[in-house]
């Protein structure tokens, strides 16, 4: 079992929570622009994992139906936690009916959020390597591609509710720590490894779908720039042809 593997993979995830330190060198605008290439990218990489790894991997593991049904079970599921986490923010905070923003979220909210979802993709990295080195490997670069600007996004969450920079940086890093648990707790209920794997792996191909156009896709479409567009095609494109290169070599 790739025991040693997962919890390396898991911790170079987390470690992506520190990104934060970089914009003590950066201005706002730099950082704004980073994030617009960051965002396309993981784009790409997420889509990319859900269709030339993820699925395919499902399909062989359960067939065309049972895959399909779990793929839309998974996109749903991170519909209703992602409901439940803006639900729970607007009811405390009545004004955020009028405008709901994910960046405004309150500090404490954020990290709940964001341990739930870290606990999900230590999971996933696990059961991906479980299945297949090789396809571990894939689903950790498309994890730490999104992570890079969604940790940018989270330290700037916690920045904006009075949070110090090392104190921000300090909670963001144990939040990511949950995706060590969440591996953990999948590496410990091996014994039931191959119906834990199959039904797994299409959720978490619903998982990456799910962000990929409903979180990360949108903000893209905020720009109608005719060069950015293309820059955003770009980047989409570089971060498919990523996972799809990354997953012949390392299944070879």
């Amino acid at each position: 079992m790739a025991v040693f593997e997962i919890i390396l993979a898991v911790l170079i995830v987390s470690m992506m929570s520190l990104v934060g330190v970089f914009t003590i060198f950066f201005s706002n605008k730099t950082i704004s622009r980073l994030l617009f290439f960051l965002i396309s990218l993981s784009a790409g990489t997420m889509l990319g994992a859900a269709f030339f790894d993820l699925i395919p991997e499902s399909l062989e593991l359960n067939g065309v139906m049972e895959s399909m049904i779990l793929i839309v079970v998974g996109f749903l599921l991170f519909f209703v936690l992602e409901k439940f986490i803006l639900y729970h923010h607007c009811h405390e905070y009545p004004e955020c009916k009028h405008e709901v923003n994910r960046k405004a979220a309150l500090p404490y909210l954020n990290l709940i959020g964001d341990g739930i979802h870290n606990f999900v993709d230590g999971m996933i990295i696990a059961v991906a390597f479980l299945a297949d080195p090789g396809l571990g490997v894939v689903t950790t670069i498309a994890v730490i591609a999104h992570e890079i600007p969604q940790e940018l996004g989270d330290f700037g969450v916690l920045l904006y509710g009075g949070m110090s920079k090392i104190n921000a940086l300090a909670f963001n890093f144990l939040t990511a720590l949950t995706a060590l648990i969440g591996a953990l707790f999948m590496i410990f209920i091996n014994t039931g490894y191959h119906s834990i794997t199959s039904l797994l792996i299409p959720l978490a191909a619903g998982h990456f779908i799910y962000i990929s156009a409903v979180d990360l896709i949108p903000e893209l479409h905020k720009t109608t720039s005719k060069k950015q567009s293309l820059l955003q095609f770009g980047f989409i494109l570089l971060g498919l042809i990523l996972i799809y290169y990354v997953g012949i070599i390392f299944k070879e």
